[in-house]
């Protein structure tokens, strides 16, 4: 069985973009005056039937429209890009349809139009649940309209989540503790709950290295909130399948597991990576950033990747164990073993098993919750 199969199969779709840049996002996101959906249209499926001329006969676990601000899309271009899909691979019976919405895009009817075409979950940026930190993250709807647009997400969708920011600027951890308990008495199936990092080429970014960006939490205050976040949301029934996911059992994002179980996924769309397993070779693809520059290349050269590189076996097996150990469900060591062609180092499990940040049974290992608060170092010494 090629490795791949291990987490199944799956289509990442870009929509590069948004109604305006928020300081802290360093995603391929764009401010455009106009779009000509029917253009990018012609695009998106030109680059599916490419890929799935690569791909040959797969049974497609999952679809992902991120952005960007998929919301923007005109709900018959989501419903193009759905129909070519499902003439170009097999569906799989339960095949997850996900869309990312942010709060000021959303109306009932094109949310209606969206689930006509096929979307079966949202995935909604909700990100604080009080205006002031919201103008301070930059975004541009208000709480009254993140509950109002989640309202309508609900009785259109049966699968629902929305992300959080926390670690915020001057945010105390007993605001944090009232604000998760509140999205928490909101959630339906699953909550995304973020950290905010400072990244290089946002504003935010800019703010920080001028030593403008003032009232970050240190890092004990926000290790804290994140342990604390695990506990809050374990009692509420939402207990972390992953570092910074949440769901009850059986809601986790199929599409995300992909990524995480290291199976394969086709990216589609400016900016977008890919895992592509061809002829038994593990490839990395990427695509143009630019959405003018991605737009044109397409039309003109029937492809929008600007880059493929194929991965090394032990390179797959490095990736593997990173991704896999921010799983509750941890790793498969054998799985492990026949990428790197060697185990991992027992030594180096049991001096991280005597401070209890892995576990290990049935042949899988795990990090603890202990050791996801600190995974990056967990994994350097795995990796040693």
């Amino acid at each position: 069985m090629e490795d791949w199969r291990h987490g199944g199969f799956g289509l990442y779709l870009h929509w590069p973009f948004c109604a305006s840049k928020c300081p802290y996002c360093d995603f391929n996101s764009h401010v455009a005056a106009a779009i000509d959906q029917r253009r990018w249209q012609a695009a998106y499926l030109t680059e599916l039937e490419r890929m799935a001329a690569q791909t040959g006969p797969r049974v497609v676990n999952t679809v992902f429209i991120g952005g960007g601000t998929p919301s923007l899309m005109e709900p018959d271009l989501v419903a193009a890009i759905l129909e070519r899909v499902r003439s170009l691979w097999s569906p799989a019976n339960d095949m997850e349809v996900t869309l990312e919405a942010n709060p000021g895009s959303v109306e009932a009817g094109r949310f209606r139009g969206y689930a006509d075409a096929g979307v079966n979950r949202i995935s909604m940026g909700v990100q604080a649940l009080n205006d002031a930190d919201l103008r301070r993250l930059g975004r541009l709807h208000s709480v009254a309209e993140a509950r109002g647009a989640f309202e309508i997400a609900r009785t259109t969708f049966s699968r629902v989540s929305f992300d959080l920011i926390y670690a915020r600027q001057d945010q105390r951890a007993g605001d944090w503790r009232l604000e998760l308990r509140e999205a928490l008495g909101m959630a339906v199936d699953h909550l995304s709950l973020y950290q905010l990092t400072i990244e290089d080429g946002t504003a935010f970014g800019a703010r920080h290295a001028a030593g403008s960006l003032r009232g970050l939490p240190e890092d004990d205050l926000a290790a804290d909130m994140y342990l604390e976040t695990q506990d809050i949301c374990a009692e509420a029934g939402m207990p972390a399948y992953e570092v910074s996911n949440h769901a009850a059992p059986g809601s986790e994002s199929r599409h995300n597991l992909i990524y995480w179980r290291c199976g394969d996924y086709a990216g589609v769309g400016p900016g977008a990576h890919g895992r592509l397993t061809l002829d038994g070779q593990r490839l990395a693809t990427e695509t143009l950033l630019s959405p003018a520059a991605w737009l044109e290349s397409v039309e003109v050269r029937g492809t929008g990747e600007s880059a493929r590189e194929a991965i090394s076996q032990a390179d797959q097996a490095a990736e593997y164990l990173m991704m896999s150990l921010r799983l509750e469900e941890g790793m498969d060591m054998a799985r492990y073993g026949t990428l790197a062609a060697a185990p991992l180092d027992q030594a180096a499990i049991e001096r991280l098993g005597d401070i209890g940040l892995v576990s290990g049974d049935g042949g899988r290992l795990r990090a603890t919750p202990a050791g996801r608060a600190i995974l990056n170092a967990v994994i350097r010494e795995l990796l040693a």
